[in-house]
């Protein structure tokens, strides 16, 4: 991912802002106190972008990687639309207990800009449907040109998504989270809605580290810099994932990007075996095979 990509890490204050007060005030009372369940995943399953990650004479990737994974980004979807036959197959290929975490695609985000989608939504939904209790969040990226002069546009988008389908959105302009007033519309939209505000951990992009949760699910997308902070910053969230969970955050979605993919198994790796011992999870580690790059500590 080169999204938020800098050209010197070292220089960045990766401090986690506190959690914003709605955030807090979201958690008083009404929040179950059930475990909260933890699904920790990449980008993507392609040998390619995780060079290494396989192990030699690996015939099917996804289903090696669901071995390792509980969830996956589903990026794929992004670019093409597919029906009920393919997403039944892919969930096929999955353990009991996986997620499916599949991108809106970028014809109604990039193109249609939200304007005049709905058939397409449809149809992209329903193929979704496919994946049966193995689909997690969706989730809605916009570009970094889609602005609060379009808020309208936006309510009526998650408004009108289909309900049985959990929604989220990761907005990437400034404007939205810099006027308070602003902000305190569209938090008010996606509460409304049960609609997930993403939180994006980027090096080049801290303007996006909101810290503000608008349903009992977190979803993160943590975007590695290939850099040895990138796992003092892990420890950073994992100290802000062991108070959510305190607190009664029921779902943490946490995706783990880096600006070269190839390191993604060993963050993952490090994270997850952290949340084993702290917070008493069994979550499968992701093995590390031997020619898999990893960070110069």
């Amino acid at each position: 991912m080169q999204f938020g990509q800098v050209p010197n890490p070292e220089d960045i204050d990766f401090t986690l802002p506190a959690d914003h007060t709605g955030t807090l005030e979201m958690f008083q009372g009404h929040l179950k106190k059930d475990k909260m369940k933890v699904f920790i995943g990449c980008a993507k399953w392609n040998r390619q972008e995780l060079k290494g990650f396989y192990p030699r004479g690996t015939k099917d990737e996804l289903a090696y990687y669901s071995t390792q994974f509980n969830s996956i980004e589903l990026n794929a979807t992004f670019y093409n639309i597919y029906g009920r036959e393919q997403t039944k197959k892919w969930a096929a290929k999955t353990p009991p207990g996986f997620r499916f975490f599949p991108k809106v695609p970028r014809l109604v985000s990039h193109i249609k800009r939200l304007s005049g989608a709905g058939v397409i939504v449809e149809e992209y939904c329903d193929g979704l449907r496919g994946f049966g209790d193995k689909l997690g969040v969706v989730f809605l990226q916009m570009p970094d040109n889609f602005q609060p002069k379009d808020m309208g546009r936006l309510e009526d988008f998650v408004e009108a998504f289909p309900k049985d389908i959990p929604l989220a959105v990761e907005l990437r302009n400034t404007q939205w989270f810099a006027d308070e007033e602003v902000a305190g519309e569209l938090y008010r939209i996606f509460e409304a809605n049960n609609t997930v505000n993403i939180i994006t951990d980027t090096a080049g992009r801290r303007d996006l580290l909101h810290m503000r949760l608008t349903s009992p699910n977190a979803f993160v997308r943590y975007v590695g810099a290939n850099h040895s902070s990138d796992y003092n910053r892990l420890d950073d969230w994992l100290e802000r994932i062991r108070q959510w969970a305190d607190l009664g955050l029921q779902n943490l979605n946490f995706f783990v990007h880096q600006n070269l993919e190839r390191e993604s198994p060993h963050l993952s790796a490090y994270l997850i075996e952290k949340l084993n011992k702290d917070l008493n999870f069994d979550l499968t580690v992701p093995r590390a095979m031997p020619d898999q790059g990893t960070l110069n500590l």
